[in-house]
């Protein structure tokens, strides 16, 4: 079976390969994009896949957009860190969605999932009649997960210095960032430190009364934030403590909400 993925980092591209591997070694990744551009000329220019591994979060816009610029045929997964868009997935081609990190059971009951509708069928899975879903009881499951009475936050993060693993508590971290499509954050004494997750994870494991994530390349803590300017496009500008090498925008559909969280 060959498979597409579209996904804008890196790390969750690696990790999802080695899970999907892991888990089904008889799938074939044919190509991987980054891009809402991308993903529609690779799909108008290659044989469909029969199965899409589809993040919902591009750098360039929600990957819904691809449903509207290019026929797709394919049998798609949704993976992403944001559970509103659940029932949005299901309206389109998909057999089912997943929320970040993705887990190995959760990977195996979707293609599972896929495997037992082509066998029922006797059909090629691109060929497939969408199933009905029970889109309540999934919204009730992922309203479960994203309860944040229940959840626990991560407390402190293991990394690397020099040949020694050194423990950060999270209180001591300004911000996170991505550079060159790695994962890195700052502490309050200006220390860089290499993380191995995915921004979109690390979203989904930091309290949000604590973190708030301005654009897609960061995520701060109240502590970070030195200045806030007006920018154009109805977006702001932060000025970040220790200084950032790198433009720090809250984008326009944040913004209303950064401001909420910056005034608790």
């Amino acid at each position: 079976m060959n498979v597409l993925i579209i996904e804008d980092e890196e790390l969750a591209v690696r990790k999802l390969r080695k899970l999907v591997a892991e888990v089904d070694p008889t799938l074939i990744v044919q190509g991987v994009t980054a891009s809402i551009e991308d993903s529609v000329s690779w799909l108008r220019e290659n044989t469909p896949p029969d199965l899409i591994f589809m993040d919902i979060e591009l750098a360039d816009g929600q990957s819904f957009e691809i449903f509207e610029q290019v026929e797709i045929r394919s049998r798609v997964i949704f993976t992403t860190s944001y559970d509103e868009y659940a029932l949005q997935a299901f309206k389109v081609n998909s057999i089912d969605y997943l929320l970040k990190p993705i887990q190995r059971e959760d990977l195996q009951r979707s293609l599972k999932k896929l495997h037992d509708l082509t066998k029922v069928s006797g059909q090629a899975s691109s060929d497939l009649e969408l199933q009905p879903l029970n889109i309540e009881k999934l919204l009730r499951e992922l309203q479960g997960q994203g309860s944040s009475s229940t959840k626990e936050y991560r407390k402190r993060f293991l990394v690397k210095q020099g040949q020694k693993l050194l423990s950060v508590e999270v209180g001591d971290i300004l911000y996170f960032y991505t550079d060159e499509r790695f994962s890195f954050f700052r502490t309050r004494t200006n220390q860089k430190f290499l993380v191995d997750y995915t921004l979109d994870e690390l979203a989904d494991s930091l309290d949000p009364v604590q973190f708030f994530r301005p654009n897609r390349g960061l995520i701060l803590t109240h502590g970070a934030v030195e200045q806030i300017q007006p920018y154009f496009g109805n977006r702001l500008a932060l000025t970040l403590k220790p200084a950032f090498d790198k433009e720090a925008l809250v984008s326009r559909e944040k913004v209303s909400d950064f401001k909420v969280w910056m005034g608790k």
